[in-house]
């Protein structure tokens, strides 16, 4: 492996630490780390938190002056995981890699100079491409439906001239992103309640009432795998928590003019859903995801007053954030 790239001097003013959440990613956490190594822009740390894998992945990592290895005793999930290494952070900037995401050399370099060109955004996205066919997008930021649907825009699609054309999205996928560590914060982090899937849509919905925005940044560019560890976008997992955390973002954080104004578009999208993964056989997974979306309704309807009681962006502004397609993607 070649010595790591040298910092760029105009790159100093900034300071960022790199993390990744790890669950028996196997080889490809190895990897995701030696494109780490090749960065033209060095992190000042790379946390690396592992849930408890049992699969060996820790054993082959290579040897990283700047690298922090921090096991836990459980699977926290997703969410709480990022937590726990945000909560030990103290660089202006929270750059998020899955163990399955290999960044390409300038990848960093490329977020940090779009956070110096947008002040106003806090979170900024990468242009996702699928591992196994590069001309293929993975996604290039996260959509939210005004249904309470979420999806990767362009997950699956061909790259065009319009996808390398900077942007504001509604927020980014969380597989590789940057924020603004003092946002990040102030808006509460992920909901550990989520485990995994919709909690980084969660975040985004929560910082835009917090008045920022989000970024697509073309230029910083990554190839994911993609459920490389839950099996992918419609295995039971992926569905149950995806469909339950659905309805919490929704009820949690839409203001309330809209939040009643939604509400039977919401109804019939979690009614679709139901119907659509009964007939490819998950009935059974479907069903129990929305009956735990209902019983989790009164802890999220708590959370929900304080979200409002900080909300400084106006209903007309998070308003026309959302996508109002009248055939959305399936859930991310």
């Amino acid at each position: 492996m070649p010595s790591p790239p040298h910092r760029h001097a105009n790159a100093r003013a900034a300071t960022v630490t790199v993390i990744i959440v790890n669950w028996n990613g196997g080889p490809l956490l190895a990897q995701c780390v030696q494109h780490l190594q090749a960065q033209t822009v060095q992190p000042d740390q790379i946390l690396l938190i592992d849930n408890a894998s049992t699969d060996g992945s820790l054993q082959h990592l290579p040897a990283v002056d700047h690298l922090t290895v921090q096991r836990m005793d459980s699977n926290l999930g997703f969410a709480a995981a990022n937590n726990h290494a945000i909560a030990q952070c103290h660089t202006e900037y929270v750059a998020l890699l899955n163990p399955d995401a290999f960044a390409a050399p300038d990848w960093l370099e490329q977020l940090l100079q779009a956070a110096r060109a947008h002040p106003q955004a806090a979170a900024f996205g990468s242009r996702q491409l699928c591992h196994e066919d590069p001309t293929l997008l993975d996604g290039i930021g996260d959509c939210y439906h005004w249904s309470g649907m979420a999806w990767r825009e362009g997950h699956g699609k061909p790259q065009q001239a319009r996808h390398l054309i900077e942007s504001e999205i509604f927020a980014p996928c969380a597989a590789a992103a940057l924020y603004r560590r003092t946002a990040l914060v102030a808006a509460g982090g992920f909901d550990e309640s989520y485990f995994c899937y919709m909690e980084d849509v969660d975040l985004g919905l929560r910082l835009r009432l917090a008045g920022h925005t989000a970024r697509y940044v073309p230029t910083a560019v990554v190839q994911h795998v993609g459920g490389a560890t839950s099996g992918g976008r419609h295995s039971d997992f992926s569905v149950f928590h995806g469909h339950r955390n659905m309805v919490w973002t929704f009820v949690k954080n839409m203001p309330g003019v809209l939040l009643w104004a939604l509400l039977p578009l919401h109804l019939v999208a979690n009614l679709a859903a139901l119907v659509v993964f009964s007939l490819r056989g998950q009935a059974g997974v479907i069903a129990r995801a929305k009956w735990q979306a209902i019983k989790g309704l009164k802890a999220a309807w708590r959370q929900r007053g304080n979200i409002q009681r900080h909300r400084s962006a106006s209903v007309r502004d998070l308003y026309a954030a959302l996508d109002k397609r009248c055939w959305p993607r399936p859930l991310k």
